[in-house]
């Protein structure tokens, strides 16, 4: 075991080559870590699986070992005296001598152990005097029987309940003996339990064996990917110094576009607004000519209309009765037959037209794109400017390819595969003498097997005697015999049930010896030993400071690292590797073997920081808009736009066209005409009616058309001459800030990006120095081995010996106490099977037998 563990120091040693950093400097690695741009795929280490799976079911046998356990509690229910067994190693670490065991610390000490093992004391003390008194009350019995006294006399006293008391005894006798075959069973049981389980111990030997080789086997591949995977961090990094203008200068562009892009958009907007101005311009031009073309037409028309309406309204017939007050209504409307909007008289908008067209002779659009082209080629400005770095490429690859050189280096100084190769030879060899004392084992097993077989014979022999005697009394038993006249059939039943006492006498205390050493021994060994182990608490005492060595606070780093001031316990150790995580964490090598101080010396060194370092970028030559793009916005402001009077276009279109709605009128004048007589004047005022509608269809309706896109126009001109002003110098504002803040703070943004960039770089050493701390703590040379020889050592001297053992005497103590009440009714039962010399006679002759 101790060569184990020396090998298994040899291996972590190399596993600490390739930690992670040290705890102390966890917090500072995990706020770089959140620095990445991406986490890097270190793929997975190398997995072993474990054999061995270090849990026991007893199965149905379980219910006895539960029930022994709970006897145990019943005797002994003290907790485990940690603080007592502590206090008497510390002081009695030297041995007892003359006259010590008189100090009153150490009379204190074997009181409390006294009372601790209470229950014990006192089931030993009856367990030797039933040893020493049965042998003696035996013979006594034997030599009173000899002289006819304790019912050795043949002759039986009648009793009128003569045969109540011979069916309680027979009854009593037969419940006593199936408990004592239930008693024998259980001992044999225990017996063979312990026979069946040596064998699955093999198993658990050979699977332990096998999982410490893989464990052994697989260290070296482990420990050769976490170096090999230095790579994937040293590839990134070229990759990222190789694309620098792309990743620099990408960042930096996002961090400028917050202001440029938006001041960029708003100029690009207004090349738009200019379009959109220049169209409801010339919408505006396009509306007036043809409004004031169909002024004069649509003037005319209905000049002509109401002079053709008055003629016919002047006709007689209008003077005849009703028809009079009909003309008289239609003469007082022809003035509404007249033009409501005069659109001659706006003012026109051609001096405004002709300075927008001027304007956009300049093509703003292509300047500003000329802006977005100049900021879009920040990664192209940044790759030109870090040529240095890029040509350094090769000067950094040499650094990188030496510092893996020395971790792979710095691994094989030591002779770990010689070391892993004598550990596994030293398993088969450990293997194959183990299996050697397999012959030898299962010989003294068998003797032991044999020896538990000949003790459950003495009850067995007991119990037979007892059922035969039962089952020849019972069949040959005759009530209406005299005792001297019963048959040979009864007669032999009782003397079997004698024979069964005298072999209960022989035979008893043997037994009750057996019991009683094996409940000593096998008791507390359950109590101080399996039931601590279990719990853990036994870890407890060992890891208690100075308790092994009194020089030496904790004995395994004493023993492993010569350093016993390390907090490194059995009981911690015990726990990691339970859990599986890997041997660099259940020792604690990080206080030994530091990787972190080893990798600031290869990986993060001063000539790759220099490099780095000296990354310098400056964009002040940029140009977001030229001078003349500045210029035409000015001029777009000052087109006269705002000086239009949108007023008195606004006022114009919302009169209408007419003063009355032809269609309305002609409607009402048609209404007229049906309320006149049929003649040539309704058909004349119908056709009038008919008139006004084709005038409105053909002049009025395009001129409401036109009407509606002046309209339309003249508003969106209005707003974007009130907008104007605002917006061009918000836009000139914005492209001034921008180009401001490229000039002047540049310098600011270029170095937060660029030391976000090296942050990016050198934490890609930090991911591979987290992934190696964690890789070594939970999956390289994970120590679920040891953990399992532990637990494999308390199943095999527990669950597989003890419990049986515990389980033997349990059973076999049983018995030997249901002996005492088998010998009695064994006695009493004998004396009514049994034939006597005499029997009572009565003086009136007659017999009453029961």
């Amino acid at each position: 075991m101790d060569m184990w563990w020396k090998v298994g120091l040899v291996l972590v040693m190399c596993w600490g080559l390739t930690s992670s950093e040290a705890r102390e400097e966890h917090h500072n690695s995990s706020s770089r870590t959140s620095m990445f741009r991406a986490p890097l795929d270190f793929g997975f280490v190398p997995s072993v699986v474990y054999e061995t799976h270090a849990y026991y079911e007893p199965g149905p046998i379980g219910v006895l070992f539960h029930m022994v356990h709970a006897f145990l509690y019943v005797v002994q229910p003290n907790p485990f005296p940690k603080d007592l067994i502590v206090t008497m190693v510390q002081q009695n670490m030297g041995g007892l001598k003359g006259d010590d065991y008189k100090k009153p610390e150490n009379v204190v000490l074997l009181l409390q152990t006294i009372y601790y093992e209470l229950g014990f004391i006192v089931l030993t003390v009856l367990g030797v005097l039933f040893v020493l008194f049965m042998p003696i009350v035996g013979l006594c019995f034997c030599m009173c029987r000899c002289c006819e006294n304790c019912g050795g006399e043949m002759h039986q006293r009648q009793k009128k309940n003569g045969d109540c008391l011979r069916g309680f005894y027979m009854a009593t006798l037969v419940a006593t003996s199936v408990f004592l075959a239930v008693g024998v069973a259980v001992t044999y049981a225990a017996n063979q339990n312990i026979t069946s389980q040596i064998k699955s111990t093999r198993r658990l030997v050979n699977t332990n064996i096998r999982d410490l080789k893989s464990f052994a086997n697989y260290t070296p591949a482990q420990i050769d990917y976490l170096a090999a995977q230095y790579t994937t961090a040293k590839n990134k990094v070229l990759s990222d110094l190789d694309n620098i203008g792309i990743l620099l200068g990408g960042q930096i562009h996002n961090q400028l576009e917050r202001e440029v892009v938006p001041a960029l958009d708003n100029a690009l907007r207004m090349t738009a607004a200019m379009r959109e101005a220049k169209e409801s311009l010339e919408s505006v031009t396009t509306s007036l000519e043809t409004l004031q073309e169909g002024t004069g037409r649509l003037q005319n028309s209905l000049q002509s209309e109401r002079a053709s309406l008055s003629n016919t309204l002047n006709d007689p017939a209008c003077s005849n009765g009703d028809v009079t007050h009909t003309c008289i209504t239609i003469r007082g409307t022809l003035s509404q037959l007249a033009l409501s909007a005069n659109f001659n008289g706006l003012p026109e908008v051609e001096a405004p037209l002709a300075n927008l067209d001027a304007v956009l002779e300049t093509d703003l659009s292509n300047i500003v794109q000329k802006g977005y082209s100049s900021f879009n080629d920040t990664p192209r400005l940044v790759r030109e400017q870090t040529k240095d770095i890029v040509s350094a490429l090769p000067k950094v690859k040499g650094l990188l390819d030496r510092s893996c050189g020395e971790i792979i280096g710095f691994t094989k100084m030591f002779p770990v595969e010689p070391a892993l190769e004598n550990f596994t030879k030293f398993l088969t060899e450990s293997q194959k003498n183990i299996e050697a004392y397999y012959p030898q084992i299962d010989q003294l097993d068998f003797y032991r097997w044999l020896g538990c077989v000949v003790i459950c014979c003495m009850v067995v022999l007991i119990l037979t005697f007892n059922f035969l005697g039962l089952l020849c009394g019972s069949c040959g038993y005759d009530k209406n015999a005299t005792p001297t006249t019963r048959g040979c059939l009864s007669n032999t039943g009782g003397n079997l049930l004698m024979a069964s006492v005298g072999f209960s006498f022989i035979f008893s205390w043997v037994l009750m010896g057996v019991v009683v050493t094996t409940f000593v021994v096998g008791g507390n060994i359950e109590k101080l030993v399996c039931e601590p182990l279990a719990n853990r608490k036994i870890f407890e005492i060992i890891d208690t400071p100075y308790m092994v060595h009194p020089a030496k606070k904790n004995f395994l780093p004493g023993m492993l690292f010569q350093d016993p001031n390390i907090d490194l316990t059995l009981g911690s150790m015990y726990r990691d590797c339970y859990e599986n995580n890997g041997l660099y964490s259940a020792l604690q090598l990080e206080t030994k073997f530091n990787f972190n101080r080893f990798l600031n010396a290869t990986v993060y060194n001063l000539e790759l920081a220099k490099i780095f370092n000296s990354v310098n970028v400056d964009l002040q030559g940029m140009l977001l808009l030229e001078q003349e793009g500045k210029d035409n916005l000015i001029d777009f402001a000052n087109t006269g736009i705002g000086e239009i009077n949108y007023q008195a276009y606004l006022n114009e279109v919302n009169k209408g066209v007419t003063v009355v709605d032809l269609l309305s009128y002609a409607n009402e004048l048609e209404a007229h005409a049906d309320q006149l007589p049929r003649g040539a004047l309704e058909n004349a005022l119908k056709g009038h009616a008919s008139s006004i509608r084709q005038i409105h269809k053909d002049q009025v309706v395009p001129m409401e058309q036109a009407m509606g896109t002046l309209s339309q126009s003249i508003k969106m001109l209005q707003k974007t001459s009130r907008e104007l002003p605002i917006k061009v110098t918000n836009v000139l504002n914005a492209i001034e800030a921008a180009e401001y803040l490229i000039s002047n703070n540049v310098s600011h943004v270029v170095k937060q990006e660029t030391e976000k960039f090296i942050k990016n770089i050198m934490g890609y050493f930090s991911q591979y120095t987290e992934w190696v701390k964690h890789s070594l703590a939970t999956e390289v040379a994970q120590c679920k081995p040891i953990s399992n020889i532990v637990d494999s050592l308390e199943i095999v001297a527990c669950s597989f010996i003890v419990d049986s053992v515990n389980t033997f005497w349990f059973g076999l103590g049983g018995c030997c106490v249901l002996l005492i009440p088998s010998i009695i009714m064994s006695i009493k039962l004998a004396k009514f099977y049994r034939r006597m010399d005499t029997e009572d006679v009565y003086d009136d002759g007659a017999e009453n037998w029961s």
